[in-house]
């Protein structure tokens, strides 16, 4: 099994879901010209029709395209198989879409943080579920997951996206854990701050990537078939600084 995941570092079939996002788009465009297939997903009809549009002018061999809104989880498996059916295969998965919600209205009513919490994890995990079980009966396959590292530790600034994370960072645990030995990658993925749409109301500034250097490094830790990959890699060590301050202390910050 590990030999025939190995052949399969350009996959040729790909499913990309929240295919309209920065980094989708940037990691696409890395896939397109080594001849690819998509399958992609998205919310928004004209946005997702653009992206398709590049990437046929990319090089892409072909591209399929569906409108889904990735909240509604009892359409996830009908959505998945004709993905499967239409690429023939499924090589890898990118699951991409996700909010950064509104902190303050999340602290006031629980609606808000119910719908932060439904996006960002139930709604990964019923499609991760589907996608590691499918990969699982073929012996092989690659799903990455765009994570963040706000799911490292709780900060009052956007504890209930951080907590969202926490999980979906759990939940890729285990999963990886129940896969890999079946042949599977499970590749979470934490980014810090990227400049994108997500973000654009935030002031810019050195810690910021570009969504293109995100995509290189997502296809460098797929290659390597790497488990947890930190993007930009300076991440991982500010992360490691931030868990490693005490509670007593932490509390007392602003951050």
């Amino acid at each position: 099994m590990r030999r025939q995941t190995e052949k399969l570092k350009t996959p040729q079939a790909v499913l990309v879901l929240g295919a309209t996002s920065a980094m989708a788009q940037a990691w696409m465009r890395l896939l397109a010209p080594r001849g690819a297939q998509f399958f992609l997903v998205a919310r928004h009809a004209d946005r997702l029709q653009a992206v398709a549009a590049d990437l046929r002018t990319r090089g892409a061999t072909a591209v399929h395209t569906e409108i889904l809104d990735l909240d509604q989880t009892d359409a996830h498996p009908a959505m998945l198989e004709r993905a499967a059916q239409a690429m023939g295969r499924i090589d890898c998965a990118l699951i991409a879409h996700g909010v950064l919600g509104d902190q303050a209205q999340a602290e006031q009513g629980f609606a808000a943080a119910a719908a932060i919490l439904h996006t960002n994890f139930i709604s990964v995990v019923s499609l991760a579920t589907w996608l590691a079980t499918y990969f699982e009966s073929r012996g092989y396959g690659t799903l990455a997951v765009i994570s963040s590292v706000a799911g490292d530790r709780g900060r009052k600034s956007n504890y209930i996206y951080g907590s969202s994370k926490a999980g979906l960072n759990t939940f890729l645990d285990g999963l990886r854990n129940r896969v890999d030995r079946q042949g599977v990658q499970v590749l979470t993925i934490r980014p810090g701050f990227v400049a994108a749409p997500m973000t654009a109301h935030l002031p810019q500034g050195p810690l910021f990537a570009s969504p293109e250097r995100v995509a290189r490094d997502i296809q460098r830790a797929i290659d390597k078939r790497r488990d947890i990959v930190y993007v930009p890699w300076f991440w991982s060590g500010i992360m490691f600084l931030i868990r490693a301050i005490p509670e007593w202390k932490f509390k007392r910050m602003d951050l």
